[in-house]
């Protein structure tokens, strides 16, 4: 009787160890951060897409047609910490690319770590960390799972666009620096270069791509989605008479240097070619423990080009007709490299894009350019002359009046008579729909979806005290700007793609309304891990078939 209560007890442990054994997971999990791409750029340049790159996801994945940025202001480092977080910037404290320590009148920027040094660089662009993101990441969460055996890397142009998705756990995150044209880290991750990092840099491909120039992919006439390539709403470089093809890069870069490579479609070329390099020196997708890595991918390019040239551009549109190549070229190699099934990829952006304000007007449509510095000017001399000190406000960062609080504390001011005084001259200006005071936001009378957004994006350390929400199509900028840009809440800032494909998705496509900060407990559930300690979000079960 012993011997058989004996069996029964190994049979069952047996078993444990077979069915903990047997939990199914990806071999690699890719993410690709397209920054600035909006939702409408799957299908506006299609027609001369391949079958292979944006296509191919659309047709072997799952589409969510209609995903949101759930807050503001729409910032590449709220919109990279939102996606891996499941959280907001009011939880993870990212509250911008750059913000003001509220109770010490400090600027911040995002990735900014004055603690660790540069790696492959002597210049200050190697001082970053995730130190600043309060929130795990899922790349978080699968190392926790895994006993850190996962392997976690994260590459982008923009430092920010590297760092925040890795994580605060990752093994490596690398960005480019322009004045030495290497990829580069920082002690946070590690002391040395890694020896596939320093023989990439040797072969010296920024320079190698702006020597051949940018001309378009095909004949410039043919570019039926764009306007004139020659016009007023696009900006020039140094240099050029006019913003127009073909861009000599190889001349242009004499005084622009390579920072030049960021704002041409050779930027995410580049920027893939690392990618590459890292899943075959790192072995990712065939990790020893049989655990599942994670490589995380932002292409900054698309955001260059984006500003400097505007939504209407002829450089917008071969951007992404190369850009579909660059996709297809990537996805070929994870086929070979990992295997075709053994990995889930998902694409998404951090943020879209405004159509050019002036270009908007000059169509008959309504919109135009708040000139915050001008009017910050104006605030300051109504705030002298009724209070009697001058620059009691800091800045007007990111749609957000930030007050001089220190200085309004020696003084021993009234900030409550200073917030009512900014707020009525605000509501004034033309251009702005709502001021708000988000300390009493609660009582705010804004349609509720765009209040939600506001109360997501206030990180009471990090964000200004009072809010201001612009009319549709107007934007903070100088007469006559060029390019295009973004931050507000409108759906073209706010309404991004998101596809999946591969490993443990099922096919298909929803217009059912999904937000940025879902991603993240999506792929929580996919890989059978917790949902970053922030997350907010919720799992979209149609990708997964549930």
């Amino acid at each position: 009787m012993k011997n058989k209560i004996f069996a029964v007890l190994i049979a069952l442990i047996t078993c444990s160890n077979w069915t903990f054994a047997q939990v199914e997971r990806p071999k690699l999990v890719v993410g690709l951060m397209i920054d600035q791409m909006r939702w409408d750029y799957l299908y506006r340049f299609a027609d001369r897409y391949s079958d292979e790159g944006f296509k191919r996801i659309l047709k072997e994945g799952f589409s969510c047609e209609n995903t949101l940025i759930p807050y503001i202001p729409t910032y590449t480092a709220i919109g990279h910490s939102s996606v891996y977080t499941g959280s907001v910037p009011s939880i993870h404290g990212i509250a911008g690319n750059d913000w003001i320590i509220q109770s010490t009148g400090q600027g911040m920027y995002c990735t900014q770590d004055d603690n660790v040094e540069p790696v492959g660089s002597k210049e200050k662009e190697g001082k970053q960390s995730p130190r600043n993101l309060l929130a795990s990441t899922i790349t978080d969460q699968l190392k926790l799972a895994t006993n850190f055996q996962s392997k976690v890397i994260g590459v982008a142009i923009k430092d920010r666009g590297g760092i925040l998705p890795a994580g605060h756990f990752a093994d490596g995150a690398y960005w480019f620096e322009a004045k030495s044209g290497n990829w580069i880290t920082s002690t946070f991750y590690m002391n040395n270069l890694p020896e596939w990092v320093n023989k990439f840099n040797k072969q010296k491909l920024a320079e190698k791509y702006l020597k051949q120039d940018w001309n378009t992919l095909y004949p410039i006439e043919t570019y039926a989605n764009s306007i004139a390539d020659d016009n007023i709403y696009e900006g020039k470089w140094a240099g050029e008479k006019s913003p127009t093809f073909p861009r000599k890069t190889s001349e242009l870069m004499k005084d622009a240097g390579l920072e030049l490579i960021k704002t041409t479609p050779q930027g995410n070329t580049f920027t893939l070619d690392f990618a590459k390099a890292a899943i075959e020196s790192e072995k990712l997708g065939n990790n020893p423990t049989n655990n599942t890595d994670f490589l995380c991918v932002s292409l900054s390019a698309t955001d260059y080009v984006g500003h400097r040239y505007s939504l209407s551009a002829v450089e917008i549109e071969d951007t992404y007709l190369r850009l579909d190549r660059d996709i297809a070229d990537f996805l070929k190699y994870l086929d070979k490299t990992v295997g075709e099934g053994n990995y889930t990829f998902f694409l998404t952006s951090d943020h879209a894009a405004s159509y050019n304000p002036l270009y908007y007007t000059d169509q008959k449509g309504n919109g135009g350019y708040l000139f915050l510095r001008q009017i910050q000017k104006e605030i300051d001399a109504e705030l002298t002359e009724k209070f009697g000190h001058k620059n009691l406000v800091k800045s007007l960062m990111n749609y957000q009046v930030h007050l001089n609080n220190k200085l309004i504390d020696s003084l021993s001011l009234d900030a409550e008579a200073i917030k009512k005084t900014i707020i009525k001259n605000l509501k004034k200006q033309e251009g702005i729909a709502y001021v708000v005071d988000m300390e009493n936001a609660d009582n705010m009378f804004i349609p509720a979806p765009i209040r939600e957004k506001i109360i997501n994006g206030y990180n009471r350390k990090n964000s200004g005290p009072i809010q201001i929400i612009a009319e549709p199509q107007w934007y903070s900028g100088t007469p006559r700007g060029t390019g295009t840009t973004h931050g507000v809440w409108s759906s073209y800032d706010s309404h991004i793609p998101l596809l999946f494909m591969g490993w443990g998705i099922k096919p298909g496509v929803s217009n059912k309304e999904v937000y940025s900060i879902d991603i993240a407990p999506t792929l929580a559930s996919l890989l059978h891990v917790m949902e970053p300690n922030g997350s907010i979000g919720k799992p979209i079960v149609e990708v997964l078939g549930q």
